[in-house]
This record gives C-alpha cells, structure tokens and sequence, in this order.
C-alpha cells in the first residue's frame, strides 16, 4: 500500500477565510461525507472531537492532525486543508490540517499508512512545499512524491547505518497515531544526520512495531523514551535511557540525542548484558535513566501532579465561599450562609485536607508502586494531623515508598504460594507500622516546630526581605512556564499554603499571570515585531493570563527565546516583589482573575502589581525584539513557525 491508495483530490481543500477550529472540522468531515468516504458524518466529527477533548492534536510547526475511527467512515482516507489565515486550534495557529479517517475496523496497513504520511509533515521543505502549492493538484503530487522519496531513504538506509553509533529508543503517545511515530521520524533523521544507525520501537495503536531486541539494547550507544503514557523500560536491564515527553523528541531532536548520549557515555557496549548491569537496576541512589536528584525530582512531581487537581478544587470552592461573605462560612457570623458553608466544607475541609495525604501516596507510589499507596497516604494524614504538613507529607512519601521498596526486595524469594498473602497483608501492614511510628514519635514534632519557625519568620516578613522574597518566587514561577523551576516555586508556595501562609501564593500567581499578559500587551503595542499569527495568538493570552494560564507564552518563548524568556522573568518578578513588600496575600492558590476579587486582601493593588509587571515585560520584548519585514514573515510562514 502506499500514498495513493489513501489520499484523493477530492479530499484537498484550498481557503483563506477565517475560520474556528470547529468550523473546520465541520468543513472536512462533511467534504467526506459529500465525496463518499464517510456515510455516518454526525458520527465521525464526535469520534474526531472525542479526541480533540483528551489532548491537542495541534503538533507545532503550523500543523495539526486531528483523527477518528468510527463506524460511521466506509474507506480510510486523509483531507487535507491548507488556510494561509490560520486557524486557532487550541493554543496554537495552525495553516495545514490533516484529517486521519479509518472505519472502526480499520486494518494494520491502513493504519500505518495513515501514519506514515503524519510524518511527512517533520520535513520543514515539504511543508513549505505545501504551504506556497497554489492548487490541489500540486499538493496531490508533493505527497506523491515525498512517499517516492522517503521508499528511496528507506533503500539506502542499509549503506550507511553500520557507519557510526547506535540511536535505540521507544516512542509512544496517548492514542498512538500520530505523535508516537513522528517522534520517532524525528530521533530517525537526527540519526541519519550523524550517520548513526538506528531503531526506533513505537508503541502505536496497532501495536508494538520494530520491537527493540537484547541484542540491540546491549549494543546501543543511547538508549531515548519519549513518551506520553506508560511504557515498560525494564527491557533496558539497567542501561540509562533519557526519559522525555513525546512532543520535546519532536520539537528538539537535535538535543535529545546529544543528551542520551552523554548519558551512555559511559558504558562499555557488548553483545551480553552482563551481571553487573542487570544489578545496577536495583542500585540505591540512582533511579532508571538518571541520578538520585532526578529521581527525587521525578518522584516529587508524580505526588505534586496528582496533587493538583485537589488545591484547584479546593482554592475554587473556597473562592466561591469567599463570594458570600469572607466570614459566610461561620455559623456563628451575622455573614453565614449555609451556601458558603457547603463550598467552604468541600474547599477548606476536605479537598485541602486530602491533598498532602494524596502527595505522599503518590510520591510513595512512584517509587514503589501500587503496594506504597496504602503506607503513603496513612503517613500523609499523619503529618496532617500532627502539624507537619507538606514538608512531613513529602517525607513520610519518600520514607512509605523506599521503605516499601526495601521489604519487597527482601520477600521476593518466598514461594510464589505465599505471594498473594505477603503483598496484601505483610507489606502494607509493615511499612505503614514503621512510618506511622517515624511520623508519631520522630518526625512530626520537629517538623512541626520547624513549620511554626519558618511561618513566624515569612509572616515578619516586611521591606525588602518581602521584596526578594516575591522577586525570587515570581521569577521562578515565570522562568520556565510549567517546568521544573516552576514546579519547585509553585511546591514551595503551596507548602506555605497549608501553614496558611498566603503571601507566597500572590507573588506566584503574579509571576503566571505575567508571562501572557505581557506578550499580549507587547503583539499589541509593537505590532511591527510580530507576525500575523503570532498577535493573533497574542489576543488568545489576554483571556489566558488574566485565567492564570502561563503556559499562553510557551510558543513565543520557544521562537525566541534568548529574548522572551528574561523579559518574562524581569516582568514576573518586579510584580511579584511588589506584591509581597506591600503585605498582599491571596487565599486561593489558582484562579486567576475570577479569585483576585473574593481572595486578594488588596484587589486593586494587586491588580496593579500584574498590570505593572506586564507592561514590564511587554517594553523588554518591544525594546529587544527585531522589527519583522515583510521577507521575514513570509520565510517564516513557508517554515511554519508561525
């Protein structure tokens, strides 16, 4: 099977009228409708919409790649959209839109096809291609021929692959479609770039493909897991691999394979995994693919995200007790409502009480799995009612999850009889006993005391210690946009959250609000420095950083970031400072716009502070970035950067 059996004329379509992402959709899915591939239209667009709800098939470079099976489409096939306007999808502009469709019954070929031909869109030459085609006949043909190109890599690909090192890996993505196999395109042509040879095992919807052997993991140079969605990296015996998500191999190619092979610099490849090798996975202090400090930060973020959903909940509900009255709740207040009361009661009472307990059994849990839940939450609830808090929480996860760890390595040789017993009763039972008694008689009073210090010490805090204090967390927070320096500030900040310090939290939010903020006001202001899609794009982070979503700012950071990055982080942290100096304190650690007003003690201060810190940013951007000419959109346009 190849390109032809599944694209068709009939199925390319030309526009340059504005459109919304759903309108395309619609565009598309009733194209095959009217053309005969689809016979159940209403059908296919929930299937494609089902899976625009579970993530964005946006995938960078002005590309987007929605897909769906469905009894409802009679004949595979692929539509094309090409729109030079662009089309916000999700937070991204996209100006080429392939639509995957396959009968429910879809066979492994057609699938693969389907698939094959998403990687197509990794080539930055075959996009322009696509992007300048005039007509549907030239698009029809680009793709014929870059399948005629790609037959003739794979033919040649035998000249050259013994010629240098050995690029192994696994790719795998949430659905399986599209992402888990341009990731793998992407690690490929960086490896034939350095004339390495390679193989690259996806775990696609149609199964596991070009399966990785012992052989190949005994004689691999670098080892990458690029991954969405659970993989199992036991096959690599102890080898380091580089742990990354899938849409970082697609983006940065160059710097995954440079970074896994540091990381197996220093292996001595053989045709045998040795002993020692296979011991190595059970070594203390490092984890799979890294050192200790990457396992503590790994472990760490697993109980922080899951986590989340319980301080956002929570900060919600309190937020709309607040709306009542900031004394609704008390039934002993001329203020209560019994509204506030039932809000404040899932908030205060309940999300805010579960989420120290949920992170430490899931840093329990990361590190030892299911049987680490049960001793991780107990030591969690623990430091909750002993006055440790967050950081006792963190403590009794790691203790739980090593301390788990630890007994099923001891008990792995009893009979396989016993097994069932031992892992139900012996170990939750044994490792909850030794963490509540670390909790009760030894950690919980230190802790506690070192709670009470550290909220003394920040609650005195005035001048210009609460200057730097908010310049550093603010910063922090918009530093990275969601990563692990943002991670760290915004732990700290809900640390502090539960010792019902709520300073830190203001200054954090104002370094997440920032980022967006500002490269709006900048699109804005200097026009003449951005591309069309770029301040189309910049209109989205009014709405997306007024709702406390940083991540608004992440495309402009990628394309320049020696630029946008400190003018985000100068921004964040001149608010954030002023934030704290001024006393400010925020009871609801998310929220954005829609809290400032029922949790902010200063609202229009406050909102002074982000407004301040915005424009802050927006003049660094104006002041430092390169006014764009004609020219330069047009080559960015043809590269789809923008």
């Amino acid at each position: 099977m190849n390109v032809k059996d599944v694209i068709d004329k009939k199925n390319i379509i030309i526009s340059n009228t504005s459109m919304s992402k759903q309108e395309a959709i619609e565009k598309m899915s009733s194209l095959l409708g009217k053309n005969g591939y689809v016979s159940d239209v209403t059908s296919f667009q929930s299937a494609v919409n089902k899976r625009e709800k579970e993530i964005s098939t946006a995938v960078g470079y002005g590309v987007a790649i929605p897909h769906g099976k469905s009894d409802g489409v009679d004949r595979a096939t692929i539509v094309i959209l090409k729109n030079l306007s662009g089309i916000q999808w999700d937070k991204e502009i996209v100006n080429l839109v392939f639509m995957i469709a396959a009968p429910a019954t879809a066979n492994d070929e057609h699938l693969r096809m389907l698939s094959t031909i998403s990687t197509f869109l990794m080539d930055e030459n075959f996009r322009a291609k696509l992007l300048t085609a005039m007509t549907e006949d030239e698009i029809y043909n680009d793709l014929i021929k870059q399948d005629e190109a790609k037959s003739n890599e794979k033919d040649l690909k035998k000249a050259t692959e013994d010629s240098g090192k050995y690029l192994i890996g696994i790719s795998a993505c949430m659905t399986g479609i599209a992402h888990t196999y341009m990731a793998a395109e992407s690690l490929e042509n960086e490896a034939k770039k350095r004339g390495m040879k390679y193989k690259i095992q996806t775990n696609g919807s149609t199964g596991v493909e070009n399966k990785l052997t012992p052989e190949d993991i005994a004689k691999a140079d670098a080892i990458v897991v690029a991954h969405d969605v659970k993989v199992d990296t036991d096959v690599f015996k102890g080898r380091k691999f580089l742990d990354v998500p899938v849409k970082r191999a697609i983006d940065k190619p160059q710097q995954i394979v440079t970074d896994a092979l540091a990381l197996s610099s220093d292996y001595v490849k053989s045709d045998k995994i040795s002993k020692a090798e296979e011991k190595s996975e059970e070594t203390e202090g490092e984890s799979k693919g890294g050192s200790f400090a990457r396992a503590f930060y790994t472990h760490t973020m697993s109980g922080v995200s899951y986590m989340i959903p319980f301080v956002v909940v929570g900060g919600i509900f309190i937020a709309i007790s607040f709306m009542f009255g900031i004394y609704a709740s008390d039934p002993t207040s001329s203020q209560y409502n019994v509204w506030a009361a039932f809000f404040n009661e899932m908030g205060g009472n309940a999300a805010f009480k579960l989420y120290v307990p949920v992170l430490a059994a899931y840093i329990s849990w990361s590190i030892a799995d299911k049987p680490g839940l049960a001793p991780g939450m107990i030591g969690g609830m623990m430091a909750v009612n002993g006055g440790s808090g967050f950081l006792g929480g963190m403590l009794a996860g790691f203790l739980a999850g090593y301390l788990t760890k630890f007994i099923i390595k001891k008990t792995k040789n009893i009979p396989h009889t016993y097994q069932g017993l031992i892992s139900v009763l012996l170990i939750p039972l044994l490792s909850t006993f030794v963490v509540g008694f670390v909790m009760f008689f030894i950690l919980n009073t230190p802790m506690s005391h070192f709670n009470e210090f550290l909220t003394t010490w920040l609650k005195s805090m005035n001048g210009s210690s609460a200057f730097v204090m908010g310049a550093l967390l603010a910063g922090m927070m918009a530093s990275d946009m969601g990563g692990p320096i943002n991670k760290t500030a915004s732990a700290f900040g809900l640390a502090m959250f539960a010792s019902k310090i709520y300073g830190p939290s203001a200054a954090l939010m104002v370094g997440g609000m920032v980022p967006p903020l500002g490269v709006a006001l900048a699109t804005l202001l200097f026009k003449n420095k951005f591309s069309n899609q770029e301040r189309e794009a910049g209109k989205a982070n009014w709405i997306l950083g007024a709702c406390f979503i940083t991540e608004g700012a992440i495309p402009f950071a990628a394309a320049d970031p020696l630029r946008t990055i400190p003018a985000n982080i100068i921004g964040g942290a001149v608010g954030g400072a002023l934030s704290m100096m001024m006393g400010i304190t925020l009871q609801a650690p998310h929220g954005g716009i829609f809290v400032i007003p029922v949790a902010c003690n200063k609202p229009l201060l406050y909102i002074g502070c982000i407004v301040i810190g915005a424009v802050i940013t927006a003049l660094i951007l104006g002041f430092t970035k390169k006014t764009l000419s004609e020219s330069d959109m047009n080559k960015q346009m043809a590269a789809g950067i923008i």
